[in-house]
Parts: C-alpha cells; structure tokens; sequence
C-alpha cells in the first residue's frame, strides 16, 4: 500500500538537519509567550504537536527589543535572564522528537505600546500609537538586537529562529515608499530599503553560525497600495538567501489590508501561486502558507512544485495529531480547522489567551483534561448540536454510556444553518469530524426521535444533558403573522421563497449571514479562487504593487435593507478580526444598513418603522426576515428536576444571546469531563 500524503509527508534534508515532513507549524501568538509564568503551559501545547507529528514548528512572536514590543510587557527575549523560561518549551519539544524555531518579531508601527518605532512615523490604522522614526544609529542598534536575540534563542536550544518581515510589522514598514519616508541610507531607494532585513539576516547567520535554522519571512503579497513589485520581492528573496537564510517562508497581506486573508470566507491555499512562482527565483526551501487546512491540498501544494513545504498554523490549534492521523491514513478523524478566527486571532487582538473554537483544549493542554470515568453511568444528551455533540463524545470517550437525542435528521443543529452560507462551507467538516467521533466513541445516536420528560424518567438515566439550543425570538409588533415575514430558519434551512426586495431585522451575526445567503448568486467565493480574487481585487498577474488590483464583485441577487434597534455600529458584536470582512462584503453587495429603529409594523406595503422618533418610514418589500435574537429552549427541564434527575445544561439552552459555538463546544467539553 502506497503512502498516504507522501509529499507532505517525505522528509527534507536541509543539509546540516533533517526535518522529518513537510510539515511546518506556523507562527500564532497564543498570550502564554507574555509571562515567565505561563511557560510551563507553552511548554505542554508544543510537546503536544510534536507528539502529533509536525515536522517544525515556530513560535509566537518574540520582540528583539522593548521598542519591538507587540504591547507592553509583552513577549521579548533580549536577555539572558530571559533564556532559563525557553528551556522549558525547548526541552519538551525535544523529548517528543521535534523540531522548533523561536520566531522574533519587532511590531514596528502595529506596538500598542508609546515606545513604538518605524522607518518613519507614519502611524498605523489599526493601533492607537503614532510611532517615532527610528535614527539611522537606531537602525544598527536593532540589527544587532536581532543577532542576540537569535544567540539568545540558540542558548535557550532553539533549532532556529524565524525572521518575521511581512504582514506589515517593522521590517516590511522599511520595505516601501507607504512608510518609508527617509532621507539616510535606509530610505529612498529599494536597494537602500531592503537592506534593514538582509542586514538583519546576515547579522544572525554570523551570530549563530551555519549550523542553525533561519528561516525568513517574506512578503510576497502585500495586498496594500505602495506596496511592493515582484521585481522587488524577487530581488529582496534573492539576497535573504545570499545573507544566509535557510528556508523562506510566505507572508500574505498586512494586517491593514483589506482583503481576507486567513478567514473562511478565504478558499484553501488561495495564495499557493504565488509561493510557486518565487519557487523559480530561488534554491532554498520555500514554504506556502495562508488557509491550508488538509492534507490532500497540502500534499498536492507540494506535489505540483509550488513549494517545498507547507504551513499550517491554526490547524494544529483544532487539532495536535492532524498529521499522525494523515499518516495513518485516517483524513476522516481529522479536527479541521474552520477558519472562523472566534477563538485564536479574536482572543489575540483581544488581549485573551488564544484557544480554538473546535478544540477547546488548545492552549488549555494542563488544564483541560478528561481521564477514563472509574463510575460508568447511563447518560442522556438531548440536542446533537456542537454543545451535545462535544458532551456525547467526551462521555463516550470516558467509558460512559451515552444516548444522543435529536428530532432532526442529521447532527449539527445551527452547524446546519451555518454551513449554508457562502463562505461558511468548512462547517460542514466539523460535522463530518463528529459523525466519525460518534463512531469511534461508540455514542449511540437517536435522530428523527424527539423524547419527554416522561421517557426520560422512566428510562432511568443516572444523569441528562439538555443542549436542546434555541428557539429565534418572534416579532411582536402589529402584522407579524403578515405572509410577508419569515424567519431565518424558514429562509436557510428550510429554504421558503423569497423575493427581490427584502428587509432583515436584526444586525448580529445571524443578520449578516442571511443577508450574504440572500444576496449571494453563483459561485460561492470561498470555493473558486477565481471568483475570490475578482470579488476582493487580488492581482494575480501582479501588474499593481502589493497585488491589490480593482475589486470587480458579482451582481448582488436581491436589494436588501438590514436594519438595527440599536444606533452603534452595524455588526458591532462580529468577530475583533472577521467583522470588518463582513461588513465589506455586504457593502460590496449593496447592502443597505439602517441604524436606531423603532419596528411598527408589517403590512401588505413591506416594513414600516420610525428612526429616533422621526417621520414614519415604510421599506417596500417582499419579504421581511427576522433575525432579533433567540431565547433558550428548556422545555424538559422543570419536570426532569421534579423528578430529581440529574440534570445540566449547556449550549443555547443554558443562554441564548448571540450564538456561540465557542462557548457551546468550551461548555459541553468541561462538563463530560466532569460527570
């Protein structure tokens, strides 16, 4: 029998080391970098994913200084009192057969920190903190920084550093003209801008000597205006492998640019092309990266030569053993990450520790844990929703005996509405994962069987789980039994006509993607590359600096109006870092959003409302769809807790407000764990 994922999984002699796949686990920020107390728990995460079998790994960033600082405090290694903490992560990484790269990042401009510097003191537009312009003695200063940091990093027993210079932190802002405003030896020219990053790299290969790993991060797509020619990311990818450099790994997109680049709205390994077309230019090691999350695509990146490894960060969040389970052959029992960012990026900018949406236990590995049950109990978990599906495969995992009730006819509950919406397909692995999790655990599965009370009484269960989820909220106001009015599970789910002309009540994040699933038409960007470049003007040709080009939409299929009680921001609620690619979309879409409303009624004309108590206003509309919220559905349990059953809840039945899958998963884990 061949070898599954060979490619992926063919080892790479980088001539004084052997990494053993393709692999490489890509840098994320967790927040347990920030504090020497927290290593020990950075420690387990990485030992973890070196047990599951990825060839190299790279760590959050580490600020060479404190004017590199990502936020006050925050990740550094700059001494060498600083070095014993790494030894740690170093040491557990080593004990499980891996491989791991200390990444060392200056923020630059993107700091939120007063101390921040940049080329020149042009301020970000997404950090509060305009910086100052480094001195040309200050420039030489923080070269030698990111020599010692690297020598520190080598001390600590790192296998190599990782140089970042993309996604817009300081070495790219020396990169182009868009934040590079200066007069001395590091302005003007591109050959004067890029030689704070070759510098940097042949500062380090001296430092460490040959027998290190360096790997650069190379802005490829800057995705910005002003931002780099390819002529120039193939002379500055030229010159990181003259200075020294022993594998290149691909940068995509500042974090101010707007275009998506990581989410799930993006297609998989949407930015492959670019990572083979410097594959040409270059003899080292190049690495594609950005929303690859399977290993049939990541062994076919490779396959067909548009790179020689491939990066995969937030897929060992959802899942430590992704390539275990590929070399076993097994792509079914795969975690996959969904892209969705709730859990890892929006914690990150949010100042949280990162964790995963599908894996609640990433970043949690000493805290969260479940051991075989020593007290084997019958268990009823009412809802095959992610709340019910993560409780049933816990308890089933622990030796319980578990039945898993759902009147529907498949597992998923909102998954189900979820997977629906253009640029929401990768949902449906996480109902794939589960139905091969019910299998393996043994959980015995009851759809199309709604259960009372009574049953479950008579049946005797030492204990019941209600993930029974949610039930939307109805309007109240004159006309709401009006033809007119759907709800969103009638529109996506059920899949009930609807007209040219619509009106959606409620702006959270069921709003929005009713709003998408309507006026969506044709291909779904997020499965045709294609589409995605020409929805969001990425140049593929690359004729435009950065590879923005002009962003040519498909016709929206309908005119909708969305509209919000509240007078804040339209999808204030929406995730830290996916909330603005939604509100983009629709605005490309010709959305039209409508603040501070007051509902009076719906009539045969459409919908009727006052803003702030002005004039009355009527939407002419052919249909009105209701997406105001939802109320937790608890229907069994004042008759189970009469009876003393056991009972708990989690999920949407515990507490509605805005759907949370995060919390949902979080919850039902904690509690199997438990019982």
């Amino acid at each position: 029998m061949s070898q599954p994922y060979k490619h992926l999984l063919e080892p790479l002699d980088l001539g004084f080391t052997t990494l053993k796949n393709r692999a490489l686990m890509g840098s994320m920020h967790t927040g347990l970098e920030d504090k020497a107390k927290d290593f020990p728990k950075l420690a387990a995460y990485f030992a973890e994913r070196a047990r599951g079998g990825v060839g190299l790994m790279v760590t959050g960033g580490f600020a060479p200084n404190i004017e590199g600082w990502l936020s006050p405090f925050g990740s550094k290694l700059s001494k060498k009192s600083e070095v014993k903490r790494h030894l740690q992560v170093t040491e557990a990484v080593h004990r499980e057969g891996g491989k791991i790269c200390l990444q060392i990042l200056h923020a630059g401009r993107y700091g939120y920190s007063p101390l921040c510097v940049s080329a020149s003191n042009v301020k970000s537009p997404i950090s509060p903190f305009k910086p100052r312009a480094l001195s040309t003695k200050g420039v030489y200063r923080t070269i030698k920084d990111y020599a010692n940091s690297a020598e520190l990093a080598q001390q600590a027993g790192y296998d190599g550093v990782e140089v970042m210079g993309s996604e817009g932190y300081f070495i790219n802002q020396f990169l182009v003209t868009h934040t590079n405003k200066r007069t001395d030896e590091w302005g003007g020219s591109f050959e004067n801008r890029m030689r704070l990053p070759v510098e940097i790299v042949e500062a380090v290969r001296e430092r460490v000597g040959p027998n290190f790993i360096i790997i650069y991060r190379l802005s490829m797509l800057d995705l910005i205006e002003q931002g780099s020619s390819w002529d120039e990311v193939v002379q500055l990818g030229k010159a990181i492998e003259a200075a020294g450099a022993t594998i290149i790994n691909t940068g995509i997109g500042w974090h101010e640019a707007r275009v998506p680049t990581i989410a799930t709205n993006v297609p998989r390994a949407a930015f492959s092309w670019v990572t083979g077309r410097m594959q040409d230019h270059v003899s080292i090691p190049v690495v594609a990266t950005n929303r690859i999350n399977d290993p049939q695509v990541a062994n076919e990146i490779i396959a067909k030569g548009d790179a020689d490894m491939v990066s995969m960060a937030r897929p060992f969040l959802a899942d430590s053993d992704f390539i275990n389970k590929a070399a076993a052959g097994k792509p079914e029992s795969i975690n996959t990450c969904i892209g969705c960012n709730q859990a890892c990026l929006d914690h990150t900018f949010g100042g949280k520790r990162s964790t995963c949406l599908v894996n609640p236990r990433a970043c949690y590995e000493t805290e969260l844990n479940f051991s075989p049950t020593k007290n084997k109990k019958r268990v009823a978990v009412i809802g095959a929703g992610p709340a019910g599906l993560s409780a049933a495969t816990v308890l089933a995992e622990r030796g319980h005996e578990v039945d898993l009730f759902d009147k529907a006819s498949e597992i998923g509950g909102q998954f189900n509405i979820a997977k629906k919406i253009p640029g929401k397909e990768e949902f449906y692995q996480t109902l794939r994962y589960y139905k091969n999790k019910i299998e393996e655990t043994g959980v015995n599965l009851r759809l199309n069987e709604g259960v009372s009370a009574s049953a479950l009484i008579s049946a005797a269960y030492d204990e019941v789980v209600l993930a029974t989820g949610i039930l939307p909220r109805k309007l109240t106001i004159e006309g709401a039994d009006h033809p007119k009015v759907l709800s969103y599970i009638d529109v996506i789910r059920d899949q009930k006509p609807v007209g040219q002309r619509v009106a959606v009540i409620g702006a959270g994040g069921i709003g929005f993607d009713v709003a998408e699933f309507l006026a969506h038409q044709g291909v779904s960007p997020s499965l045709d590359i294609d589409v995605f470049n020409k929805e969001w003007g990425v140049d593929t040709e690359y004729k435009d600096r950065g590879a923005y080009g002009h962003a040519d939409p498909e016709e929206p299929a309908r005119q909708i109006t969305m509209l919000q009680r509240k007078e804040g921001k339209m999808g204030a609620g929406l995730g830290k870092t996916t909330g603005w690619i939604h509100r983009a979309s629709l605005k490309m879409k010709r959305v039209q959003m409508v603040r501070g409303v007051e509902y009076t009624k719906v009539d045969d004309r459409g919908l009727h409302f006052t803003i702030q108590g002005g004039e009355p206003q009527v939407i002419e509309c052919d249909n009105v769809v209701v997406c105001a919220g939802q109320l937790s559905r608890r229907d069994l349990l004042e008759e189970l807790e009469a009876a003393n059953v056991t009972t708990h809840l989690i999920g949407g039945s515990k507490m509605a407000g805005e759907l949370d899958a995060k919390r949902a998963i979080r919850e039902g884990f904690v509690l199997a764990a438990e019982i």
